[in-house]
């Protein structure tokens, strides 16, 4: 029985099943912690926790990761030196060094200057030793690739050092977004590298022998060797995988996927199977890409949001993400006792009287810590602590520990109340530690001066509210608009009797959803079915929801996909621009049918390669007209074709 071993890496879990595809069933299933320092220790978690596998039934294995994602929102990666060809940035770039050479091509493709070779040259002296990876970006390289292509063959024969051309990567207009992309993707090669390789010595040390494949931020899947060339792809990877696991697990084609997970929700709204293209890029850490992704609505609302009452004894929730009393308890059990000992109504800066701290990871380097910072670490060690116990074994004042700068670095990671907690109060989901949770919303319950049943009422009410407008402004972004609904006073009136029950304004407010929900990760069967009731639409909680990741991942297909502009030419015919080259032709009939076939045998070719053995080819034609001012006459401006091969991988185990 030949299986596919499906594995996602999330914020706080990595989820792992194993599925049949032919018969669409689950056949094992298993989450460890994520371990963010090194990915593949949770992913080898994940996979002895499935029990019994033979690897021999394990005929591929697919990836969704978070690493792309998170290494560009904290800055990590290797050096990179970019060369400019034709034209200077007109913004902040993520490279180390830039240097502008002469070239480039104007919007027919036909260059406006010759590459100067001697600058190129002058560039690569200067970088050498400076940089570990060059990303070329050429003034208009999608309408003429030729100066990049130049210029590479050039770098390699003086250095070998990867090499990432822009025009490889988008075939979008648009020169800052495309240099953004390419520097970002030569920044993450090490880093993408690195995890491929060290799933691959866990998948050798499992016997599991199978191809490696990743989830790309549109849900489709791509290749050992085409990730390592381009790891840019993977951004939004996981919520990618998640939206393919809902249509997977429920078979609904039009519905609003709702992935609620450690650290975040992530929402999409799915017409025809399939979620929107953000055609125009996706933003990840602030720098503007041309990658195309699944278009995603993302909210700092998850099972981890960090839940504390200010010293006004109001709620708030989110966005910070911290470990769960709960499952943190259920490790170190010490942490009851020091809670049934901590005084609710003692101020603290920074922190909650609840709050506890554990080693995450114990750093190398001791010259980087100062003595106090040590202690903190030392103590922790053996256990994890509340704040005041801690405070006393380092023998300093609570408000006086230095913990800001160690779990920045998460060298600890803070304990505290959180949505997870508030489900084993419930005895809605009782996996982990119940006198832990029951203890964090005690001493929270006594700072709001409630009842221990009405506080935990109050935060599930506010929970679903919370989960209400984040649906609701995933249609506002949907609909292009940037406002945040929550901030905006006219919404919050009108919207109060619905979100919170108020109805002394004298009106009711109602929505309807005209799409149903489908509620994915493990805490949704505790909030979902109250905000379905509360926006009148149903919501689908799938068998497998707590690992639709990890399914998605599993189930993903491989789309090749190959975008080719016909235009007319300056001394009439017609010009091709594809993504290797540029081309003139007579004829339009002639350049359409070159276009087409090569753009066929292309798509086929790397969808082959990626292990679809039988690619489905679609292809979408667009003939842009213009009519003149009296309207009598047409005018030819562009044919756009579009060809993908699509297919799931299969090879013999």
């Amino acid at each position: 029985m030949p299986l596919i071993l499906g594995i996602d890496t999330g914020g706080t879990f990595t989820d792992g099943v194993l599925l049949n595809l032919e018969t669409k069933e689950v056949k094992g299933k298993a989450k460890a912690f994520t371990t963010r320092e090194d990915l593949s220790i949770g992913i080898r978690n994940c996979i002895e926790n499935m029990g019994d596998l033979d690897p021999r039934q394990v005929q591929l294995v697919s990836l969704s990761t978070t690493l792309a994602t998170n290494a560009i929102v904290e800055g990590r990666g290797c050096r990179v030196g970019l060369i400019l060809i034709g034209h200077e940035s007109t913004g902040d770039l993520p490279a180390q060094q830039a240097f502008v050479v002469r070239g480039g091509h104007d919007i027919k493709g036909i260059p406006v200057a010759e590459l100067d070779l001697e600058a190129i040259l002058k560039a690569v002296t200067e970088m050498r030793g400076q940089v570990d990876t060059i990303a070329i970006s050429g003034y208009l390289s999608v309408r003429n690739p030729e100066h990049e292509q130049n210029a590479q063959k050039i770098i390699r024969e003086l250095w070998d050092v990867p090499i990432v051309c822009a025009h490889q990567l988008t075939t979008a207009l648009g020169f800052h977004e495309r240099t953004v992309t390419a520097c970002l993707n030569a920044r993450l090669l090490p880093i993408i590298a690195e995890l491929l390789t060290a799933v691959k010595a866990v998948l050798k040390e499992k016997r599991i022998s199978a191809p490696l494949m990743i989830v790309k931020g549109d849900g489709s899947l791509m290749s050992e060797t085409m990730t390592r060339e381009k790891p840019i792809e993977t951004i939004l990877s996981g919520p990618a995988a998640s939206i393919v696991g809902a249509v997977f697990l429920t078979g609904t084609e039009s519905a609003l996927a709702l992935d609620m997970g450690g650290t975040t929700t992530d929402i999409a709204i799915l017409e025809n199977g399939r979620p929107r293209m953000n055609r125009e890029g996706a933003t990840v850490g602030g720098w503007k890409t041309r990658v195309e992704a699944a278009e995603i609505s993302t909210f700092g609302l998850g099972g981890d949001s960090y839940i504390q009452v200010s010293k006004d004894q109001k709620l708030i929730i989110g966005p910070k993400r911290v470990w769960p009393l709960s499952v943190t308890a259920s490790k170190y059990p010490i942490l009851i006792e020091e809670l049934k000992k901590v005084d609710p109504n003692r101020q603290i800066i920074d922190s909650q009287p609840i709050d506890c701290f554990m080693l995450v990871k114990k750093p190398v380097r001791k010259d980087q810590w100062n003595q106090t910072e040590w202690s903190i670490i030392s103590a922790l060690e053996e256990s994890a602590h509340n704040i005041f116990a801690l405070a006393e074994k380092v023998g300093r004042d609570p408000n006086l520990l230095p913990l800001k700068d160690l779990e920045q670095a998460q060298v600890i990671g803070r304990i505290s109340f959180t949505p997870t907690d508030l489900l084993h109060v419930l005895n809605t989901f009782t996996d982990y530690n119940v006198a832990a949770a029951q203890e964090g919303a005690r001493i929270l319950a006594q700072r709001m001066r409630l009842e221990p049943d009405k506080f935990a009422a109050k935060v599930l009410s506010e929970i679903q509210a919370a989960l209400c407008m984040t649906i609701l402004q995933s249609f506002a972004y949907r609909e292009g608009l940037r406002i945040k609904l929550s901030s905006e006073a006219s919404v919050s009136f009108l919207l109060s009797s619905l979100l919170n029950g108020d109805h002394k304004r004298g009106f009711k407010s109602e929505i309807t959803l005209e799409y149903p929900i489908v509620a994915l990760g493990a805490p949704v069967s505790g909030y979902l079915p109250a905000v379905g009731s509360t926006l009148n639409t149903p919501v689908l909680i799938p068998t497998h929801a707590e690992v639709a990741n990890a399914v998605g991942a599993a189930s993903g297909q491989v789309a090749e996909q190959i975008r080719i502009l016909i235009k007319p030419g300056v001394a009439g015919g017609y010009v091709v621009h594809a993504p290797w080259k540029r081309e003139a032709f007579l004829y339009l009939e002639e350049a359409e049918k070159n276009a087409l076939k090569k753009a066929k045998e292309v798509a086929l070719e790397r969808a082959q390669r990626a292990g679809v053995v039988n690619p489905e080819l679609l292809v979408e034609k667009e003939e842009v007209l213009s009519h003149t001012a009296g309207g009598n006459d047409v005018v030819f401006l562009e044919t756009r074709i579009e060809v993908t091969a699509i297919g799931h991988p299969s090879w013999e185990v």
